[in-house]
């Protein structure tokens, strides 16, 4: 009987210590939420650049349509908090975007669709992060969009065609998608902007400075975004006078994004492209093709190793009476 009650007595213990080191083993496995890991956001329908927008607006009621592919290959890398391990989270991502924008005088109001083609990667552990990468592509997820945009802008200084016009835009981020995909931060956010462009003899630049409003959620992954962050960019290019009044412009964006209440290097992103646009100048509908290709200089916060784009716009505005 004592051997009975002595072998009871070491089965509950041991049962109290197993249970005991559960609660430690969970807590060793931090959890972590996928966010929008793109950070590539087109500029409305019929701005001109990439990025950066002309903000030359004028003429009657016009407006376009627009087109946009892009592909990016290893937009997000986690490194450990120590530096010993790194683990490419999302190697692939694919996205075509399309935009629709109705002008008006100096106004411009636009819906911007994206939507994910692929977005794959490695799962894996990394330090005390276990991680899970997505696997999306368009044949399973061919109804999917990640945060649909509404935007506004306006050129508040500066006539069209200019040596320097301002403007001022801003956008809402209307969560969409499932934040397992790393497409969606699965909630609302915004963009407001500053404007600056102008066009000098036969060269054409524009820049942006803004903040977008990125909810903190206190995501724990290494390099996953810290709130705020600040919004910059700039651009410049030359123009070639072709045939038949088409005209190509060629020239560097540069691009980024910084969180404003870190003090970590990881929490900037920075890349560049070197663009090229063919254009028809002309009151009447008009294409517009576009063709980019960029690298990561700081490649944090979504900005990738190597960024491919391509576009096309159809463009239509009336002159003023």
């Amino acid at each position: 009987m004592a051997n009975f009650k002595s072998r009871c007595i070491r089965s509950a213990c041991l049962a109290f210590l197993i249970f005991a080191a559960c609660p430690s083993h969970a807590d060793a496995q931090q959890v972590t939420q996928g966010y929008a890991v793109e950070r590539f956001y087109p500029s409305a329908p019929g701005a001109g650049w990439f990025v950066m927008d002309d903000v030359n607006l004028s003429g009657g009621l016009g407006g376009a349509i627009s087109l946009t592919t892009s592909y990016s290959h290893n937009p997000l890398v986690v490194t450990s908090p120590d530096g010993a391990q790194r683990l490419v989270l999302v190697s692939n991502e694919a996205f075509a975007d399309v935009g629709f924008a109705i002008t008006y005088d100096r106004y411009r109001f636009y819906l911007d669709l994206p939507v994910p083609l692929v977005v794959t990667g490695n799962s894996g552990t990394v330090g005390p992060y276990q991680v899970t990468a997505p696997s999306l592509n368009v044949a399973q997820n061919p109804d999917t969009l990640s945060d649909v945009r509404l935007g506004f802008d306006m050129r508040l200084l500066g006539d069209p065609g200019g040596l320097f016009r301002l403007g001022a835009g801003a956008q809402l981020l209307i969560p969409s998608g499932d934040r397992a995909d790393y497409v969606t931060d699965g909630r609302y956010g915004g963009m407001f902007r500053i404007l600056p462009a102008g066009d000098i003899g036969r060269f054409s630049y524009a820049g942006q400075f803004g903040v977008h409003i990125r909810p903190d959620e206190g995501l724990v992954l290494p390099g996953s975004p810290d709130g705020n962050e600040l919004l910059f960019g700039v651009s410049a290019g030359r123009k070639f006078a072709l045939r038949n009044r088409w005209h190509l412009i060629v020239g560097p964006e540069f691009f980024g994004e910084s969180a404003i209440h870190s003090s970590s290097r990881d929490q900037t992103g920075f890349e560049g492209l070197l663009t090229g646009r063919l254009e028809k100048m002309s009151d009447r509908p008009h294409l517009r093709l576009k063709a980019g290709i960029g690298h990561g200089i700081v490649q944090h916060f979504g900005a990738p190793e190597w960024r491919v784009l391509v576009g096309v716009e159809l463009v239509s505005h009336r002159p003023s009476k």
